[in-house]
């Protein structure tokens, strides 16, 4: 059973890798470690050390305390799902380079967001 720390720095690791745009091949090289790897770190199956932590934060581009932020109020399964498609959103989001759009983009989403109904 993996411990709820080692899953949420998993989620984490995940998260920044879907928003820097990386594969899981890509983070492996980076630590030259396997990609079975990386996606068992991101599941929690295993432990990240804090050495590859160090490392993961370089490649991530993000201090080693990122992997930790959240924890005290870690969110529930449903949450967890919805920051997921958030982040693949907001990756793809920070791909668009015309700010014109970006701008439009926001816009609408603004409004849809600001009209829709609320689920309860």
């Amino acid at each position: 059973m993996s411990h709820p720390v080692d899953i949420h720095v998993g989620q984490q690791l995940k998260r920044m890798r879907i928003l820097r745009n990386l594969t899981q091949t890509d983070v492996a090289q980076g630590l030259k470690i396997s990609f079975q790897q990386v996606q068992k770190y991101e599941l929690g199956r295993n432990r990240i050390s804090a050495s590859r932590l160090f490392e993961l934060s370089h490649i991530l581009n993000v201090p080693p305390a990122f992997f930790f932020e959240g924890l005290e109020n870690s969110p529930n399964e449903s949450e967890r799902a919805l920051d997921d498609e958030a982040t693949k959103i907001a990756s793809m989001f920070t791909r668009i380079e015309d700010a014109r759009l970006r701008t439009q983009i926001r816009t609408f989403i603004n409004e849809l967001a600001s009209t829709a109904p609320k689920i309860v």
